[in-house]
């Protein structure tokens, strides 16, 4: 969900509002029939809701349960970080314009407000009324106040002297000392105090700032706990203790609230001579953007609620009152933490494929044919390697390779600086806008700028989301060309977790396409024909739609007609408006879409011949796969992108055709069948935008995800 553009400007088209039959960035007009589309803020909410349901299925490991409901928590923060963020923003500046689903920003908010309220109370009374008990069944207990022993609370007194105390600054509340800052989505608790404190003052208030440094969960030593796994909330040390932090006053209240803001960077690319500098000024500014969501503690006092929603400017409908801690995102380390393999989904060993294993120098492997990768049933290593090879390798002269997301400790990025020290011609494009990523990239950045590479940032307007890396060798007196494409980041980890597709090729045409794109980035050129890979914002749209209508014209000529599509997101109007087009000429349309999806399917004389399904599971399913059966030709592309304006319009994407028979099975195979056959963790979406979960009765289970697993790693 860490992919929507910064807001540039303060104005509707920077915020994507576009009245119905208004033309958007890429000259292309919507559809006026609101009817026919879904909201994108509605569509993502019912998304959390099938994470949260993993949280609910007994068939889900129980460690695993308590990770998906951190999951979702983790969501909703970053909904309402981004989206409903810009709802609110939208409203404030009195925007009236609708989407193609005809809200306008306060009908839209109107309705997210009553839902996102009905998912958290139910993740709460999950969490309290059967995660808790169950995992308490397996001796795994989160100690409760009312219930420690004499022990237990004589060792939590003596670590919130020795461990908590230290790191706490008190503020009472007067005119020498106004609230204060609070930051996103920190933990925090308002004191409510009787008494003068030593200068006379009769305060009534109190913040205190729980320290960012220390976990929201401590584990108790087995002997004082009285059990293998005994964890204590940060929260509920400070509540015992809330005392010895006002001495000679009376405590009456002490509750916990968690604030959650604005987060998007307000920067004018266009005005910026060094965005770098610019990024590294504003980054700090993330944690104090507009408030958007106050959450308290179910205990907390009416008059303190609505006092704090005075500091925050927020109204009823942006209080969230739970039942336990605020932030259940924090508790998602207790599943690493917790020894218990049992409870957590089976380990597993990525494989490696055929070609690899047979032949380790991974050029002379690709010149013997094309590779592909699925991670993360098969290792991401491969990319790695290629990479590392290529900076060791003498023969090497250039390497190029575009960063969207990378990962805290990369060992591409290591290899990359390495090659550029040995004095290899290195070219990184950086994506400094990558959400949630840019103090890394920027870091990452001036670090190869300091061994030796050339690093770019892109193009002024444009994400780079394209994943492409090229590799420039000298043979036989000739330079040949490697590259490597793929539908998601070079990111390690994210690899483990998300399902992915990367292909290795030394194909000369579509590595001179690659070659094209690099010079586009970093020069001024304009951008040519290219021979395999359509290339967003320029070409990718336009040859979706053709290739939408050519699969329709099969259909009204009588040939056989067939469309199956995975993605995260559906949401741009005229890739719906043409598969509309497609259903009513007899196209069968498969659609696998993970999260958002605004088309309608089922719909009589519209949408009947297409099907939609998301798949929730183990793996998060972030592959873009596009295939066409196109008169038995059966073209197949994987892409960086999402069917969404902002993919199409406003970013570097990249989608590229496997060429290979045997690789086109495989995707088929791998990527597209099983996700179509699973009776266990697909859910399908019907024409109102509910999903339900498909059953299997009579027959067996069958699950995409596990059965992969089982048949590669």
């Amino acid at each position: 969900m860490r992919d929507s553009a910064p807001i540039l400007r303060n104005d509707a088209s920077a915020l994507g509002i576009y009245q119905a039959g208004a033309t958007p960035a890429g000259g292309i007009g919507m559809q006026a029939a609101p009817a026919n589309y879904i909201n994108r803020e509605l569509s993502l909410l019912e998304f959390n809701r099938r994470v949260l349901a993993q949280a609910d299925d007994p068939d889900t490991p129980l460690l695993e349960r308590l990770r998906f409901l951190c999951i979702f928590g983790n969501n909703m923060d970053e909904f309402y970080e981004v989206r409903v963020a810009a709802l609110k923003e939208q409203i404030k500046l009195g925007a009236t314009a609708t989407g193609p689903d005809g809200l306008d920003a306060k009908q839209v908010f109107s309705k997210v407000s009553a839902q996102a309220h009905e998912l958290v109370s139910h993740q709460y009374r999950l969490f309290n009324e059967i995660l808790i008990p169950d995992l308490a069944s397996h001796d795994i207990h989160f100690l409760r106040r009312p219930y420690w022993t004499t022990q237990q609370a004589a060792w939590i007194k003596a670590y919130f002297f020795r461990e908590l105390m230290p790191l706490l600054t008190p503020i009472g509340l007067d005119p020498a000392h106004p609230f204060p800052r609070v930051l996103n989505k920190s933990l925090n608790f308002a004191v409510e105090l009787d008494g003068k404190d030593a200068f006379g003052r009769n305060l009534g208030a109190a913040i205190v700032q729980a320290p960012r440094a220390l976990p929201r969960l401590i584990r108790l030593p087995e002997e004082i706990a009285g059990c293998e796994y005994g964890f204590v909330f940060l929260s509920s040390i400070l509540h015992a203790c809330v005392d010895e932090l006002f001495s000679g006053m009376s405590v009456r209240g002490c509750y916990q609230f968690r604030v959650t803001r604005n987060s998007e960077l307000f920067v004018d690319e266009e005005e910026t001579r060094n965005l770098s500098q610019v990024l590294q000024g504003e980054l700090p500014n993330r944690n104090y953007g507009d408030a958007v969501r106050l959450e308290v503690a179910d205990n907390c006092s009416k008059e303190m609620t609505a006092f704090l929603q005075a500091q925050f400017d927020l109204a009823d409908a942006d209080v969230f009152s739970v039942s336990g801690p605020v932030s259940l995102v924090r508790m998602l380390q207790v599943p690493d933490w917790v020894d218990r393999p049992e409870l957590k989904y089976p380990p597993f060993r990525p494989g490696l494929p055929k070609e690899l294993v047979r032949q380790p120098d991974i050029f002379r492997a690709i010149r013997q044919g094309d590779i592909l990768l699925h991670h993360p049933y098969q290792s991401f290593s491969p990319v790695v390697e290629f990479i590392s090879q290529a900076a060791q390798d003498p023969y090497v002269v250039a390497i190029k390779q575009t960063v969207y997301r990378a990962g805290h400790d990369s060992a591409l990025l290591e290899a990359l600086a390495r090659a550029a020290r040995s004095g290899k011609e290195v070219t990184v494009v950086v994506e400094l806008f990558a959400r949630f990523d840019e103090e890394q990239n920027i870091e990452w950045a001036q670090r190869l700028e300091q061994e030796g590479a050339h690093v770019v940032y892109g193009v002024v307007g444009y994400k780079t989301h394209a994943k492409m890396a090229m590799v420039v060798r000298r043979e036989q007196g000739m330079l040949k060309r490697y590259v490597h494409l793929g539908t998601g980041n070079y990111h390690s980890e994210t690899t483990k977790l998300y399902t992915d597709f990367g292909l290795l090729t030394c194909n000369a045409a579509m590595a001179s396409d690659v070659a094209s794109i690099f010079i586009e980035l970093t020069g001024l050129v304009r951008p040519g024909k290219l021979a395999h890979l359509w290339h967003a914002p320029f070409t990718l749209h336009r040859e979706l739609v053709n290739a939408i209508r050519q699969e329709a014209d099969h259909a009204r000529a009588g040939r056989k007609a067939l469309i199956i599509a995975k993605m995260n997101a559906l949401l741009e109007p005229k890739i719906i408006q043409a598969l509309y087009q497609a259903s009513s000429a007899g196209v069968r349309i498969e659609l696998i879409v993970r999260g958002a999806c605004a088309l309608r399917p089922g719909m009589p004389g519209l949408s009947e011949n297409i099907r939609v399904r998301s798949v929730i599971g183990r793996f998060l399913e972030h592959a873009r796969i596009f295939y066409f059966y196109n008169d038995k030709a059966e073209d197949m592309h994987l892409s960086s992108a999402d069917w969404m304006d902002r993919n199409f319009f406003r970013r570097i994407e990249l989608a590229f055709p496997i060429l290979d028979k045997s690789l086109k099975r495989r995707v088929l195979s791998e990527g597209l069948r099983p996700y179509l056959k699973d009776n266990s963790e697909a859910w399908e979406m019907d024409a109102s935008g509910n999903y339900q979960r498909r059953k299997h009765r009579h027959g067996h289970a069958y699950a995409a995800q596990r059965a992969l697993l089982a048949k590669m790693a």
